[in-house]
């Protein structure tokens, strides 16, 4: 209770230093450890869902295979040792090359259910081509499998939150043509296309980021109202590069979409990605315009509404 002197206050103040270091150390390593376990939880999360378990299933098919005693042993091998419950070089091989495939293309993946969906499908091939090579009844077994999967599995749809309008082929001119203040940005998508899905969660935060009253967000089924592909110039093929296309609509007219296309009619590569969304549609500065522009005529309405403006007979 007495008042600490000089030589006596140095020790104290270094305690009191060091427990608030502490306490903020802990802190961050408690925030980072949260990160990590939610960076963690999210890919593992997927693989609760019927879907993506059937999908893990199939692409681990070969391996478990390989490795469960009561199913290798009836399997041939091409190994020196004649171990069947071991891969061959061959396979092995075949394996390495899937890595580097895999890898390769999630260098444009931008989303984790991109990374998940690469590895899942690789895997794939990758198994058919080795339940082939090891006994035909096998890759035509494997190969029912996966198309019986194809059939009757379908890849759950993004159902989070989002600010978007979704259109179909009546109410899509009427929505950009009534009001030539407000500026839209469309997405042209199809249900079945995994580029299409991987977007969808990525374009519903856009929405809820920028939607407004002058800068709204629309979405239409291409893969249901085959007449709007023809009138916007979508491709809708099997082995198309143009979904999703995103078209901004202003003063009621298209002005810019992306992907592009070429004077031979097809699409420049182009990443979906959110920094390329809002750098190349120039968002921020769309929905600052925007929210200036809908006061205006808002403020104005209000006047009217208050008398405040002259009428032409008091003018």
């Amino acid at each position: 209770e007495l008042p600490l002197r000089g030589r006596d206050r140095g020790p104290v103040m270094a305690a009191a230093a060091a427990a608030s270091c502490c306490s903020r150390l802990a802190a961050s390593m408690a925030a980072t450890a949260c990160s990590l376990a939610v960076w963690v939880w999210r890919p593992l999360r997927l693989l609760f869902r019927p879907y993506h378990a059937a999908s893990a299933a199939l692409s681990l098919a070969f391996v478990a295979a390989r490795k469960l005693p009561p199913v290798c042993g009836s399997l041939p091998s091409a190994r020196d040792d004649g171990d069947p419950c071991n891969m061959d070089w061959r396979e092995v091989e075949i394996l390495m090359f899937l890595s580097a495939i895999v890898m390769m293309k999630n260098r444009r993946s931008i989303t984790i259910e991109q990374h998940i969906g690469n590895i899942f499908m690789f895997s794939k091939v990758a198994n058919l081509i080795l339940f082939f090579r090891l006994d035909i009844r096998m890759g035509l077994l494997y190969l029912t499998l996966c198309v019986a999967f194809l059939m009757t599995c379908k890849p759950p749809l993004y159902m989070g939150p989002d600010h978007i309008t979704y259109l179909n082929n009546k109410t899509i001119g009427e929505e950009i043509q009534r009001d030539h203040r407000v500026t839209w940005l469309v997405e042209f998508f199809a249900n079945w296309s995994s580029e299409c899905q991987s977007f969808a969660p990525v374009y519903a935060d856009l929405s809820l980021k920028y939607g407004c009253a002058g800068l709204k967000f629309g979405k239409v089924d291409v893969g249901r109202y085959a007449e709007i592909c023809e009138e916007y110039r979508v491709s809708t093929s099997p082995l198309t590069k143009q979904l999703p296309t995103l078209i901004l609509f202003q003063g009621g007219s298209e002005v810019m979409r992306r992907p592009q296309i070429d004077k031979k009619g097809r699409a420049v590569s182009w990443t979906f990605s959110e920094e390329n969304v809002i750098r190349e549609f120039n968002l921020n500065e769309l929905y600052q315009r925007a929210k200036k522009t809908m006061k205006g005529a808002g403020e104005e309405s209000e006047a009217v509404a208050n008398g405040d403006v002259e009428t032409k007979k008091e003018k």
